[in-house]
């Protein structure tokens, strides 16, 4: 061991955002010997010539035996960011959805937190323009003038010379040793700074202030802004205010001189800084505001605090409108005034403005919002607040469970059924409510889970004793279920009473909505102006190039889109196969609804909601907003409708396609028909007057319609859990399904061939399903085959099975053939 290696150096153990199943040692530099601590951040290298962004998780003093271990570059933290517990939990979620810890890692930390290297371009060291050999085009004399002064990105490159690819200029100057290429570490948080004025100390009194203004007598331009700033900030009253100053933007917002108040600083008159700010809300709320509970709603909360004593999770099945957003508010006031942190889980934050809005009222500056529509600062922002103790209640999307909690309480998980909570690409593919619950144990936490329309295997688990149950079946402050009618279409196109493709009943019902001064909701679960086109003469419908899907036409783009993979070619003028001009659009997407809604009622406003019309921060709430001033009549959309919205105004609600969604083939088609019907039917009449629903269908027996009728859940219950159990599915069995993906589909075929015989040839006690195409058997060129493992849920080797099925895999992967194959394990798919 040489002098270096002494007991004294210290080596680190990281986990890096790297789809590795390991651990990675590094060096630490003597200098951080004394402060170094797990769960900082630390920029290392990787590989030749990539730096990354890992945190610590164990330090010792043994070397790797296998390489040379090369130096941590840089600590990033002054203290941990990352917690125990929150390891712990990266590890659960890795071993359980058969990911790698880096992967969880790279899920769980912001963008905003993990540092990223930039290729940059500088004049090589030893180039010398007189006495280089080489001829230079005049793009590159101007660059090399450029890089003379200062190094440049390729972006800053490619804007200076007016071309998109810049690799050949510099592969060119590169040959010609007149240029280097190196990384530069980019920290991509930055916090937001503010720039502020303040009166220079020499004149914080009167005396110097009178001497001042004598001064400044015959420049009555720079008088004006000393005047402006001392009406600001009143300092003859009190002194102190002059240290925090004004900001630079408030003093100048009345047109004064901008050339005065550098003349001012610039003479130590007045002083610039600059501090840092957040990017959020930080009022807080002094008074301790009431929520007002019915007699229900105290029973169902009394219920919930004693099955707490005995069970750490419970389900508050609370029909549509019974208040169970009140409900959370006094768990939540409770937990925090206990000195615990709070996490609320909504499926999809950006839909669910409205509560959000609501809690920030209640809960002020102590209450952080954490969702996909954030920047990456804004996301750090919460982080850190957490971390430092600013934000005790977090509201946020499924995300929110790797935020660094050191004392969780509580966690209530809204509309718990709903799919959102599930992630499908990229890994870790996990359900944030059952990881959540995961994640409540590991810091003794209580879990409350909420929802109209429990999933099934939710109230399952009630019924084994594992979940308690509270039940809250009367709506808020006297307020009834909306009357819900079933439009039989086959019957009114057989009387010819329909308009197009509305029933005669659904239009008048409107008319009489909106001649009463109500507002209406359309659901459509569609997007797009309608899902595809065909020549009326060869009856083409035009497809992806890159998927096994028809294109979806957008009339707004007037281009037909892919809703897979994002390809998009022009609306073609006549058939490319016929040449025919009789191209015909096919079924109704919710722009085609729209248009035909403005026809029908050209006296109303109509407003359309979906992922094209919500895609900036705050169109959605633009929308929310204009349809609660009653500015839109009628508002049509898709499932964004169902979730968290309390509208005062409307009536009545249509559901446009009641058949599309319970003939989708799948298992659970049957219980989302259920719960999407059954939560946008709740948006109808959530006040005294009783709304109605309308459901538009062409099988009005259908046996769910009964059910979505009676507003019974429990038969419904009853009736899936009776067919879960004949065909072995969830929540009798647990469901990981494999998908292979490969460009080409006779090996894509093959290798899913091989994994699924190789699964029944080594594990036993499962029942394998497959390998077969699924519904969309080709997306971005890669072909796709389904392999479904179901095993028993009492099977006790599940961990197990799944380790067998991920060695399968690597025993496959290093098969020469199947190298570029990929395979896709995906535990509990939705």
């Amino acid at each position: 061991m040489s002098l270096f290696e002494s007991t004294n150096t210290l080596f680190a153990e990281l986990l890096l955002p790297v789809p590795i199943p390991k651990l990675f040692t590094y060096r630490v530099p003597q200098d951080y010997n004394d402060y170094i601590k797990i769960g900082q951040r630390a920029i290392v290298p990787f590989g030749e010539r990539k730096v990354v962004t890992g945190v610590i998780t164990h330090l010792h003093s043994n070397p790797p035996k296998d390489y040379e271990a090369k130096y941590i570059l840089e600590l990033l933290d002054e203290e941990r960011v990352v917690s125990d517990i929150q390891f712990r939990f990266f590890q659960w979620i890795a071993d359980y959805y058969c990911c790698t810890p880096g992967e969880v890692l790279n899920a769980a930390l912001p963008a905003g937190l993990k540092l990223s290297s930039e290729s940059m371009v500088q004049l090589h060291p030893g180039f010398d323009w007189n006495e280089s050999n080489f001829e230079f085009t005049q793009k590159e004399e101007i660059l090399l003038k450029r890089l003379a002064q200062e190094p440049l990105t390729y972006t800053d490159i490619s804007k200076m010379l007016g071309i998109k690819q810049v690799h050949g200029i510099l592969k060119s100057l590169t040959k010609k040793e007149a240029i280097i290429v190196f990384e530069e570490i980019k920290d991509k948080y930055k916090p937001k700074t503010e720039r502020r004025i303040r009166l220079s100390e020499a004149y914080v009194n009167n005396k110097q202030l009178e001497g001042l203004f004598e001064l400044l007598g015959n420049k009555p331009k720079q008088e004006e802004v000393l005047l402006r700033y001392l009406q600001e900030v009143p300092i003859l009253q009190d002194k102190t205010l002059n240290k925090q100053g004004i900001s630079r933007a408030t003093l100048l917002q009345t047109d004064l001189s901008e050339s005065s108040l550098s003349t001012l600083i610039k003479n130590n008159i007045l002083e610039e800084f600059e501090i840092h700010i957040s990017r959020f809300d930080s009022t807080t709320t002094n008074e301790k505001q009431e929520i007002v509970l019915s007699e229900e709603q105290l029973q169902a909360e009394q219920s919930i605090l004693t099955a707490f004593e005995k069970q750490s999770t419970v389900l508050l099945h609370g029909i549509t409108g019974s208040g169970k957003t009140e409900i959370y508010i006094n768990l939540v006031q409770k937990a925090l005034a206990d000195g615990s942190q709070v996490l609320l889980l909504l499926p999809e934050i950006a839909l669910t403005t409205q509560i959000v809005q609501r809690l920030k009222k209640v809960f002020g500056g102590v209450m952080g919002i954490y969702h996909s529509r954030f920047t990456d600062n804004e996301r750090v922002e919460v982080w850190k607040n957490i971390l430092n103790g600013t934000f005790k209640f977090v509201v946020g999307v499924r995300s929110s469970i790797f935020l660094p909690f050191e004392n969780l309480g509580l966690v209530i998980i809204d509309e718990e059924h709903d799919s959102s909570y599930k992630q499908h690409e990229p890994a870790p593919r996990y359900h944030a409510r059952d990881s959540a619950i995961y994640l409540a144990q590991l810091h003794h936490a209580k879990v409350l889970l909420g929802s109209a329309t429990p999933g099934i295997e939710t109230y399952f688990q009630t019924e084994q004793n594992k979940y308690a149950l509270v039940r809250l079946d009367k709506r808020y402050a006297e307020a009834q279920l909306p009357t819900i009618i079933i439009s039989n279409l086959q019957e009114e196109q057989q009387r010819k009473t329909n308009k197009g493709e509305f029933s005669g009943l659904l239009i008048r019902k409107m008319e009489e909505a909106l001649a009463a001064k109500e507002q209406v909701i359309i659901f459509q679960n569609r997007r797009g102006y309608s899902p595809s086109i065909s020549c009326e003469d060869c009856h083409w419908i035009p497809k992806c190039v890159n998927c096994a899907v028809s294109l979806t036409y957008h009339q707004y783009r007037h281009a037909l889109i892919c809703h897979y993979c994002g390809y998009k070619e022009s609306m073609p003028d006549q058939c490319p196969t016929c040449t025919s001009k009789r191209i015909k659009t096919i079924g109704y997407g919710t722009e085609k609804l729209e248009e035909e809604l403005n026809l029908h009622f050209p006296d109303s406003t109509v407003q359309r909601m979906d992922l094209d019309t919500t895609r900036s921060k705050s169109s959605y709430e633009n929308i929310i907003e204009q349809f609660e001033k009653g500015e839109t009549n009628i508002l049509v959309g898709t499932q964004m409708l169902t979730k968290g919205l309390d509208f005062d105004n409307v009536s009545l609600v249509g559901i446009f396609n009641a058949d599309r969604m319970l003939h989708f083939p799948d298992f659970r088609s049957y219980e989302r028909a259920f719960q999407l019907i059954t939560q946008v039917s709740g948006r109808a009449g959530r006040r005294k007057k009783t709304g109605e629903v309308i459901i538009q269908t062409s099988q009005a027996e259908h046996p769910v319609l009964n059910y979505i009728l009676n507003h019974d859940y429990l038969g419904f219950y009853r009736a899936e859990l009776n067919e879960r159990h004949q065909h072995i599915y969830p929540p009798y069995s647990r469901l990981i399904e494999l998908t292979v993906k490969h460009i080409d589909k006779k090996i894509c075929r093959q290798a899913s061939s091989e994994l699924a015989e190789s699964i029944r040839g080594t594990i036993t006690d499962i029942q394998v399903l497959g390998p077969g195409e699924p519904m969309i058997s080709k997306i971005r060129n890669q072909y796709l085959m389904s392999i479904l493992v179901k095993v028993a849920r009492g099977n006790q080797q599940l961990a197990q099975i799944k380790k067998s099925i991920q060695s399968e895999i690597d025993r496959l992967n290093k098969v020469k053939e199947f190298r570029a194959v990929r395979f896709i394990i995906d535990v509990d798919p939705i």
